[in-house]
């Protein structure tokens, strides 16, 4: 390279000449000038942006129509005013009435009779006694003569509790409340032992609006009439029969009928199959007392 100057040839005459750019000096980067910040500077838009000139309006639009209010809207209004208003009159018609004194409470007095009850219809009319009652223990028939005491089960017309009953079943717990749900009322008994065989007489009572049970009590078993027109009967088991927690056998006599609420029951045990006519006997003596 060489800084020797070159002459323009004849082909470049014929050129126009450009005139030569004077050079600028580079000049500093300045920020453009701060704008303060302030409301009206800030919300602030150029004049221009709403001028008709810059906004192209499209194809004109027709006019929205009204809205048509809404028929359930105006039916729960027209609701809500005729309540309202119907309560303000009527509040307003009877806050102008004169008010009503309520009538007195009246109860009617009680009332007796003039004449003097008669003591003999009265007791006429109250409900019927038990057909038995009093003294069960004097229904009790006697201990024979020569017979000796059965443990400690008294040999002579005794009480007996409802929990002394139920304890001589197997299931003491069930007879319990067996009894006590059924109308049980009171009951006597008399025991007594003779020539190994001991015997049980018993007599139980259940309350007059129960005399039914002591009815079905006497019809449980299928048993021989040991007397005619006796509402019951007896029985003689033939198999002996094992003491409550014992491998002791004995021999079973039964005998039961029913006397209005009165349940009597006879019971005769062995150590040998039981004479039918000793069962009858005394089932027999025992139910000519209740008659």
């Amino acid at each position: 390279m060489t800084t020797e100057s070159v002459e323009p040839s004849s082909g470049d005459a014929s050129r126009p000449a450009v005139p030569a750019v004077p050079a600028v000096p580079p000049q500093p980067e300045t920020a453009p000038p701060a704008i303060p910040f302030t409301a009206e500077a800030f919300t602030a838009e150029p004049a221009d942006a709403f001028s008709p000139d810059v906004l192209s309006a499209g194809p004109e639009r027709a006019p929205r129509a009204p809205r048509r209010p809404r028929p359930v809207l105006l039916a729960v209004c027209g609701l809500v005013l005729g309540v309202l208003g119907g309560g303000g009159v009527g509040y307003a018609i009877q806050a102008q009435r004169p008010q009503t004194p309520l009538p007195p409470i009246q109860v009617a007095r009680p009332s007796y009779p003039a004449e003097v009850v008669d003591p003999t219809a009265f007791a006429a009319e109250q409900p019927k006694p038990p057909a038995i009652d009093g003294d069960l223990r004097k229904l009790l028939i006697s201990a024979p003569d020569g017979s000796t005491p059965w443990g400690e089960y008294p040999d002579k017309p005794s009480w007996l509790s409802v929990g002394e009953l139920a304890d001589r079943s197997g299931d003491s717990i069930h007879q319990f409340k067996d009894l006590n749900s059924r109308g049980f009322r009171r009951a006597v008994e008399i025991d007594w032992k003779k020539d190994d065989v001991k015997y049980r007489v018993s007599l139980i009572q259940f309350t007059p609006d129960r005399a039914s049970e002591a009815k079905s009590r006497s019809a449980f078993y299928y048993k021989q009439p040991f007397a005619e027109g006796v509402n019951g009967g007896y029985q003689v088991d033939d198999e002996p029969s094992h003491w409550a927690e014992s491998t002791d056998q004995y021999y079973y006599g039964h005998a039961v009928a029913q006397r209005g609420t009165v349940l009597m029951e006879v019971e005769v045990f062995g150590t040998k199959p039981v004479n039918p006519d000793v069962v009858k006997d005394i089932a027999k003596q025992q139910w000519e007392r209740l008659v």
